[in-house]
């Protein structure tokens, strides 16, 4: 069902990047060598951390949010599987983000991820549009 794995990647996925803030935290607070890190804070990979962060955070929120669109809103079959699957992969830039900073990985899951973001939030406003939505009277 269309909108149901949105849902529970979005919460899962918000889980997981909620966990890193924890860790992220403690890199700054209480790890060994903090004062490296906070000296450092706004540059490099500890910019590049805490914006895989933010990123993983919304993207989860977004997919919460179009999953559950999905599932209330008359869009067709096919707008709405291309929705559904776009959104699922803009959680590669996030992903692809954590890829740059840990493994040092380019940054092609970064692209393919906020491409596929952008052109679901796109598709999905064109879709919107469309509807022929009436208020109860």
């Amino acid at each position: 069902m269309e909108g149901k794995k949105n849902i529970a990647a979005g919460f899962l996925f918000l889980a997981g990047f909620m966990a890193y803030g924890f860790v992220l935290i403690y890199l700054r607070d209480f790890a060994p060598g903090k004062e490296a890190w906070i000296a450092d804070y706004a540059v490099g990979k500890h910019f590049e951390s805490r914006l895989a962060h933010v990123h993983g955070n919304l993207f989860a929120f977004i997919n919460i949010v179009v999953g559950y669109l999905l599932l209330r809103l008359p869009i067709g079959a096919i707008s709405t599987k291309w929705i559904s699957w776009l959104s699922l992969t803009g959680m590669l830039m996030p992903l692809g983000i954590l890829s740059e900073v840990v493994f040092g990985l380019p940054p092609a899951l970064v692209l393919v991820g906020g491409i596929s973001m952008v052109a679901a939030m796109a598709w999905f406003g064109w879709a919107v549009l469309r509807l022929n939505l009436r208020r109860p009277k």
